[in-house]
């Protein structure tokens, strides 16, 4: 199969990429290679995916509309992959005209590309940040999301939107699928575990915010691409809901919105406490109130996801950080 993965040479589409590969498929990767974080990481990413002669790649920004159109044409891609985006909660209250760009501008032309060129899925990346002030837990897919608290998080929103509208107007099947917590090798340097990794090792104080209070539910990112992976099949069919569970399918498009997750929330100390055992160190602590944007605790509901796929990660967070330190430690002597 012929499949375009927008974010390539990120964290989660260079993990989705390898593995579509190893499947036999032929990956389009296209990525902005962008300075969010440093570029040598996206390079070394891209580099070993590049070993693959199923694999090519396109450096262009995704709001470069005359790019993107050309370079698909030439692929024809049966399967859409989007996970290209601006990324993060905090940086977007730094630098929010990149989230309007990337993921609303962005997002729009991936929509236009698969009006014209109809693959028979289009998935796209959404994120657990859509709850918002949402109190209820877990996470279901049916749950309000009218309270966002990041613009990341409106930003994605809007693309569930627009992608719904593109479903229903042009009969796209279309899956968002909202990520909680993503953790694993070849991380971005952003992300808590990563962060914390790198300052503890180094003897640097890490910081905790809302007091050390938080829960995230953290998803390795093994576990998140064989979610992905297994639903590309699980192509929505308007009229035709699953009748196990409660389906998130629209009643007017093939479209449908879907938990990949676990279900099984890890309190921040205790994450910290893992990564502690791990590295056979103990972190000093500053501990902080809460960052505007950030939400107390997050955990999905992942029965859509199991009835569709028969899969929910659970992998479990002492693996995660484990499988993250080897890596880590490897690449930092590089």
């Amino acid at each position: 199969m012929k499949i375009l993965v927008t974010g390539a040479a990120g964290f989660i589409g260079f993990h989705l990429s390898q593995r579509l590969l190893a499947g036999g498929h032929q990956v389009l990767g296209y990525d902005g290679m962008t300075k969010y974080y440093d570029v040598s990481l996206k390079e070394a990413r891209l580099a070993i995916l590049q070993r693959s002669n199923a694999f090519s790649f396109v450096e262009a920004m995704l709001e470069d509309k005359s790019s993107l159109d050309e370079s698909t044409a030439r692929f024809d891609p049966e399967v859409i992959i989007h996970l290209a985006a601006q990324a993060g909660v905090r940086y977007s209250l730094e630098a929010p005209e990149a989230y309007i760009s990337a993921n609303v501008v962005g997002t729009f032309n991936i929509l236009e590309l698969a009006k014209k060129l109809k693959p028979k899925h289009l998935l796209i990346a959404s994120t657990s940040s859509v709850y918002g002030g949402n109190e209820k837990m877990p996470f279901e897919e049916a749950d309000r999301t009218d309270f966002p608290v990041s613009l990341y998080a409106a930003t994605k929103k809007a693309c569930e939107a627009m992608s719904h509208s593109y479903a229903h107007l042009f009969k796209i099947p279309t899956t968002c699928f909202r990520f909680f917590t993503v953790y694993g090798p070849w991380g971005r340097p952003d992300m808590a575990l990563y962060k914390f990794v790198d300052a503890i090792e180094q003897g640097r104080p890490i910081d905790v915010y809302g007091m050390g209070q938080m829960q995230r539910d953290s998803t390795a990112v093994t576990d998140l691409v064989e979610g992905i992976t297994r639903l590309i099949d699980a192509v929505p069919q308007e009229g035709n809901p699953i009748t196990t569970t409660k389906d998130s399918l629209s009643p007017v498009a093939p479209w449908r919105v879907v938990n990949i997750a676990g279900g099984r929330p890890t309190a921040l100390l205790d994450f910290i406490s893992a990564i502690e055992n791990v590295l056979g160190r103990p972190a000093l602590k500053n501990m902080l109130p809460m960052q505007q944007g950030d939400v107390v605790s997050t955990s999905a509901d992942p029965s859509l996801l199991q009835a569709l796929t028969g899969f929910v990660p659970n992998t479990s967070i002492e693996k995660c950080v484990q499988d993250f330190v080897e890596w880590y430690r490897t690449y930092s002597l590089q």
